[in-house]
């Protein structure tokens, strides 16, 4: 980071580019306060794209950043766009799980490969979320990646109500 600092500032402009973008992938704590405005702002404004940018900086400061969880369970609950719903979920996942046993299990029937591949990982152990979890498993029409965290999440559980 301290060589992104020295670059962000160079008269060069592709290394102050990509110095810059180096410090918005990986804010410091300085940076917790207007990130979480930024956030509220969008939602305000509701800014529908871009907040899972906002939303992955967020949860690099895990609970730290406590203060956006109410507004990334709305992003989650109302974004038009299925590809940022995961991003909100794993902001939330890494901020405040509190209360996402509903969320990881809708998950399971998200249209977004990456939210399926949450919930599987995160969804309570319950009857529901293992017959769900062995349809993804044995769906042909399901991505490989899907299928084997499927697979092997039934396998890590195994137990006698295994379908």
């Amino acid at each position: 980071m301290p060589a992104a600092r020295v670059w962000a500032s160079d008269e060069r402009e592709w290394l102050a580019r990509m110095g810059t973008d180096i410090l918005a992938e990986h804010p410091g704590p300085e940076a917790l306060p207007g990130l979480l405005a930024e956030l509220t702002d969008q939602w305000e404004a509701r800014a529908w794209c871009g907040p899972d940018t906002t939303a992955k900086q967020l949860a690099r400061f895990g609970p730290d950043a406590a203060d956006a969880a109410p507004v990334l369970r709305a992003y989650w609950l109302h974004t038009p766009h299925s590809y940022e719903r995961a991003d909100y979920l794993r902001a939330l996942t890494a901020i405040d799980p509190t209360g996402l046993d509903d969320a990881y299990i809708e998950s399971l029937w998200d249209c977004e490969e990456r939210a399926r591949l949450l919930g599987i990982a995160m969804a309570p152990q319950r009857p529901q979320t293992t017959e769900r979890i062995a349809v993804l498993r044995d769906d042909p029409m399901e991505t490989t990646e899907v299928r084997a965290a499927a697979a092997a999440r039934l396998t890590a559980t195994a137990g006698p109500d295994l379908p």
